[in-house]
């Protein structure tokens, strides 16, 4: 009897032990696969990139087209016939250069292409100011302002037709046995100045002139003499720029216009030949508008044959937080009126008292803690997983309630300092394409050396942070 007793207690055992086996083996089975699956999950998560704030500054730079205003004299033929330029359009010539011929037989130009004027080949130094026009024209080329291709043509032109006339004027013995001599007519500016061959109308212009039509490019015009052609007596042959100082006038919204004009000074930046200038400047206020003229006292030479200047302003240079732009985003909170913000909780924070039911259906108001990222003396910006549109808040010793409703959006990024995605709000001072400067030291801001998400679209408040 007691051997089958014993048997029956060694049978049990055995079936117990082999359920705790199955048991445990389930057990681990469970942890093995929910080990795998966070090792998984673990390895197909992207990290969640930082970017540590650092002060720095941001050139704030703006492109314009500007009008050119300049000393301006047109220069009339005295004489019929066909006209020939000795200089080249933009040089500087003196009173007593000569600057074109008018050739009242017509026949100096067969005289020229006859090669009856001695050796034209060119200099290394001429070949190489060829080369200069080309390479300058090929790096500023743009295929949708084709009428560049034309002042390039004439450009061309122009040097190549200097060397000839310059060679016809060396040879005035062989001109003078054409029987040439006395019907072609050396002729002078009269004055020092930059001679230009095109003429538009603006010679005059002042900028209380200035109309917000002008600026439509589409609508300019501007006509010139080419070589050879039959001009007739006091007809207008080009002008002469006189001066060396003249300006550009912009047009700047209200606001520009008020920096610019408590600056008085303003760096500017050419984008045809890159180089810098400062200009000062003298705001208008016009009928249609406000306008910036920016006065310079050099450059004139390189920008005499243009009308339309493009430019860049740099109109300031803010230090701050340098934070990239694709941390940036923007956020909804609650607004809350500060009367119905108070101080509770185990640590004396920020918070509202929330009506709500308790276990007996009676209303009771409870301390519900929340997250501030923005005040002022009127309003607190919440946030807390504990509030809902339409929840009833109570102010601190009165009977007065109101229903959660009024929302509003601030601009910020997310600080991972603490190992999750942390709003901050940003007050923006100036930014670019690529960098914004933002204020530093703000209640409930950023400070030089947080670590912040880079790409705020990566991420959300209080995300955990894997990096």
């Amino acid at each position: 009897m007691a051997s089958q007793n014993r048997q029956a207690h060694r049978r049990q055992l055995n079936k117990s032990g082999k359920t705790m086996n199955r048991i445990e083996l389930a057990i681990f089975g469970a942890m093995t696969v929910y080990i795998i699956a966070v090792i998984v999950s673990y390895m197909k998560m992207e990290p969640i990139q930082g970017y540590e704030i650092q002060m720095g500054s941001l050139s704030i730079s703006k492109t314009f087209t500007g009008i050119a205003i300049r000393q301006e004299e047109l220069l009339h033929s005295p004489y019929t016939g066909y006209i020939n330029y000795f200089v080249r359009e933009g040089e500087r010539v003196s009173s007593r250069d000569t600057v074109y011929s008018v050739d009242e037989s017509g026949k100096l130009a067969s005289l020229l292409n006859a090669g009856d004027m001695g050796d034209a080949s060119y200099t290394d130094e001429e070949l190489g100011e060829f080369r200069s026009e080309v390479i300058q024209y090929d790096r500023g080329f743009d295929c949708k302002d084709f009428n560049s291709v034309y002042d390039f043509k004439y450009s061309i032109e122009g040097a190549v037709m200097k060397l000839v006339n310059i060679n016809m004027y060396e040879n005035l013995d062989t001109l003078n046995r054409s029987n040439l001599g006395g019907m072609v007519a050396l002729c002078t500016a009269g004055k020092t100045g930059y001679a230009v061959y095109s003429t538009d109308g603006y010679e005059t212009l002042t900028p209380e002139q200035i109309t917000a039509g002008m600026f439509d490019q589409s609508l300019y015009e501007k006509s010139r003499v080419n070589n050879n052609d039959l001009i007739e007596k006091n007809a207008v042959v080009g002008k002469l720029v006189t001066d060396e100082n003249w300006s550009l006038v912009i047009p700047v919204e209200e606001n520009r216009a008020a920096e610019l004009e408590e600056a008085e000074y303003v760096e500017v930046k050419f984008i045809k030949t890159q180089d810098t200038s400062w200009g000062k400047v003298v705001i208008h206020h016009l009928a249609d508008g406000v306008y910036a003229e920016l006065v310079f006292n050099n450059s004139c030479v390189s920008f005499c044959t243009d009308r339309y200047v493009d430019i860049e302003l740099v109109v300031n240079d803010k230090q701050g937080l340098k934070i990239p732009n694709s941390a940036i985003a923007e956020k909804e909170f609650f607004i809350i009126p500060a009367d119905f913000m108070t101080k509770g909780g185990p640590n004396g924070n920020y918070g509202v008292l929330k009506e709500k039911a308790d276990e007996n259906g009676n209303l009771v108001n409870v301390f519900v803690e929340t997250n501030v990222y923005s005040s002022n003396e009127e309003e607190f910006y919440i946030d807390s997983s504990e509030l809902e549109v339409g929840d009833y808040i109570c102010k601190m010793d009165s009977t007065e309630k109101m229903a959660i409703s009024k929302t509003g959006i601030l601009t910020g990024v997310y600080n991972m300092n603490k190992g999750y995605a942390d709003f901050k709000q940003i007050t923006v001072l100036a930014h670019n394409d690529e960098y914004s400067i933002v204020s530093s030291n703000t209640q409930y801001g950023l400070t030089v050396y947080d670590r912040i998400v880079l790409d705020a679209t990566s991420v959300s408040n209080n995300d955990f942070i894997y990096n």
